[in-house]
């Protein structure tokens, strides 16, 4: 399966206007939201605290909006959230020469044609996760990062958190020793959602929820290869995945175990399974704390994330700080891990025979 691989030579961007820089490395980014469905007002909100918190107020503006094809409602969202302008089709956006970063918060499926719009109108991007529908997919958005010299790196949000590096630095202590086993998994009864059960928008549990668990898993196990995985999922009537579990054997003998399901609420934890004991992340979709145990079950320590805003501000954050930096890539969510990510989903979809209607 893929491999996280070597990070991308950092090339120098076009895009951000000079006028916008203090100097090397700095300056505001003009935000702008692709969509304005549930993920974007999560987004927006995000955007709005920032801009009063003396942290992130000189580095973000929240600068525009785009519908598909309804201008009034993009202006009421740019009302109501602050932004300056709101835009009734996206073409309206990518034309517009102030936007230097735009969320991409549309359906998986809509993800890399508008990236690469977004790109090839000189945008960088902030594309949600699942990154695309496919591995194929992936590779073009990025093909098109490495020719246009965009910044495109994909929103999931717990790669930019601090609780990343607190799990590691735990792992990396040796207080639970060697790690040689996984899990996690990841379950809300979300089938509601029109989106999740929709081949066309490559609905299902996987690419929305399941993504999390293996993200979980490829983070805490880092620098290393997935070697095989066996999957198995139940379908809807609809033809696409409801719950699954995959079980993942990397290069240096680790297993990991992940599962997902969108019928059902699950306890969402990850668990490192060391030599001398174990710990325990709770909530993998937002990390709230980190409880270590010995081997005999014992609770060592609780370790506290600490309070954020929303939780998205890091990935805006290093988003940022890259354009402004000149680099096509975020160090958190580097290009060839977004392939492994997709690969590896692809490999689950290919056992389980899912075919979205656009891969046909």
């Amino acid at each position: 399966m893929g491999t996280m691989g070597n990070n991308r030579k950092a090339t120098k961007l076009k895009g951000l206007k000079m006028s916008k820089r203090n100097g090397a490395g700095t300056g505001t980014i003009n935000v702008a939201i692709l969509g304005v469905g549930m993920i974007a007002v999560h987004m927006a909100e995000t955007l709005t605290k920032m801009a009063a918190d003396d942290r992130y107020s000189s580095l973000i503006n929240r600068y525009a909006v785009a519908t598909r094809n309804d201008a009034d409602r993009a202006r009421t969202f740019a009302a109501n959230n602050g932004f300056e302008k709101g835009y009734g089709s996206y073409q309206e956006l990518m034309d517009d020469p102030e936007v230097d970063l735009v969320y991409i918060a549309t359906p998986h499926a809509l993800h890399a044609e508008q990236a690469i719009a977004c790109m090839r109108a000189g945008k960088n991007v902030l594309v949600e996760k699942s990154f695309t529908g496919n591995g194929k997919q992936a590779r073009n958005v990025i093909a098109v990062s490495d020719e246009t010299k965009m910044m495109c790196t994909e929103a999931i949000w717990t790669r930019y958190m601090p609780s990343r590096q607190m799990i590691l630095d735990i792992v990396d202590s040796g207080e639970i020793g060697e790690v040689h086993g996984l899990t996690a998994n990841l379950a809300y009864p979300v089938s509601d959602k029109a989106r999740m059960t929709d081949p066309k928008m490559a609905g299902g549990a996987l690419l929305d929820l399941g993504v999390y668990p293996l993200n979980f898993i490829r983070m805490a196990h880092p620098n290393a290869d997935i070697k095989r995985l066996v999957s198995s999922c139940n379908f809807t009537d609809l033809g696409v995945d409801y719950s699954l579990s995959t079980t993942l054997w990397f290069n240096d003998g680790v297993m990991g175990v992940m599962s997902a399901n969108m019928y059902a609420a699950g306890d969402s934890q990850g668990i490192l399974w060391g030599e001398k004991g174990y710990l325990v992340v709770e909530n993998i979709n937002n990390p709230a704390a980190i409880n270590v145990f010995n081997s005999n079950h014992e609770l060592q320590r609780r370790v506290e994330v600490p309070a954020q805003l929303t939780g998205y501000e890091y990935q805006v954050v290093d988003s940022a700080h890259a354009i402004l930096e000149g680099k096509t890539e975020c160090a958190a969510m580097p290009h060839d891990e977004t392939i492994a990510m997709m690969d590896a989903m692809d490999a689950m979809r290919d056992q389980w025979g899912e075919v979205f209607p656009f891969e046909k």
